[in-house]
């Protein structure tokens, strides 16, 4: 029988979540003993006066990326941007609701990458024939968006879900989602929750309503496309979905989406410049 929601966690869960943490510490250490081995062999590799500036610059690249894994937190405070930040108490439930709705719908339950998530969404991109679905947690999310170059190789990918594996044993989840919402960019030139909802709405984040919160937790799939200032239908096209998925995972009634779906929208801006 399943707990309902809000429930004091069994015993059995408890040592079910202790155990998973346990797992996730030690792949954790494998991969800064890992990182420090091959730290090792190319400062080995290349000390000598002979190395070249790009064999000089892939040990100090080693060096980097092995001191951001040691000292998370340090690294990741180099990486914020602390004016116009908004604490996590500051920002209204729904938006946070919205956001792991439509991200990351499982958050909550994993402990920094989803396999559930990613079989559905290899099964999800099978059917269609190409990727329409990601499987991208939050926190890989925010690990890529402070630490990490867009490519696609198999050791960005390694180095992405130890991150994310260091981001959740370091953070609680609020944080981490606090976090992500400061740093994410939200479009037109917008990055994080404060500078989004003045940009869109001239507010505060505490002040949005549920049909800006929507709006804005739709963005970052695409924000290049889904701006209201760049295609305001789109926008609205995004917002639903967000709306639906809310309801869907149990944050909103039927009835509460369809009254956000219709709550009019004032942007900030009423004649955005073209190309925003």
């Amino acid at each position: 029988m399943t707990n309902p929601k809000g429930a004091r966690p069994s015993h059995k869960g408890r040592k079910r979540r202790l155990n998973f943490k346990r797992l996730f510490l030690f792949c954790i250490l494998l991969g800064v003993l890992f990182i420090t081995a091959c730290s090792g062999a190319a400062l080995c590799l290349f000390a000598d006066s002979d190395a070249t500036t790009e064999q000089k610059a892939a040990v100090a690249s080693l060096g980097s990326r092995l001191g951001r894994i040691i000292f998370l937190r340090d690294a990741v405070e180099n990486k914020l941007q602390r004016h116009d930040y908004t604490t996590i108490d500051q920002m209204p439930q729904y938006l946070k609701n919205a956001v792991v709705a439509v991200e990351d719908n499982r958050f909550y339950e994993h402990r920094g990458f989803d396999l559930t998530g990613i079989a559905r969404a290899s099964l999800v991109n099978l059917q269609k024939g190409e990727v329409a679905e990601g499987a991208s947690t939050i926190t890989q999310q925010l690990v890529k968006n402070l630490f990490l170059s867009p490519e696609q190789t198999l050791g960005r990918k390694a180095e992405e879900l130890l991150l994310a594996l260091d981001m959740e044993a370091h953070y609680d989840k609020e944080e981490i989602l606090e976090l992500y919402l400061n740093s994410i960019y939200f479009g037109s030139n917008f990055y994080g929750i404060t500078a989004a909802a003045r940009g869109y709405f001239g507010k505060e984040p505490k002040d949005l309503n549920l049909a800006e919160a929507a709006l804005l937790a739709g963005l970052p799939n695409a924000p290049s496309l889904y701006s209201p200032y760049v295609d305001f239908l789109l926008a609205k096209k995004r917002q639903f979905v967000v709306l639906e998925s809310m309801v869907a995972h149990g944050y909103l009634t039927k009835k509460t989406a369809e009254d956000a779906k219709i709550e009019p929208l004032e942007l900030a801006k009423k004649n955005p410049p073209k190309g925003e």
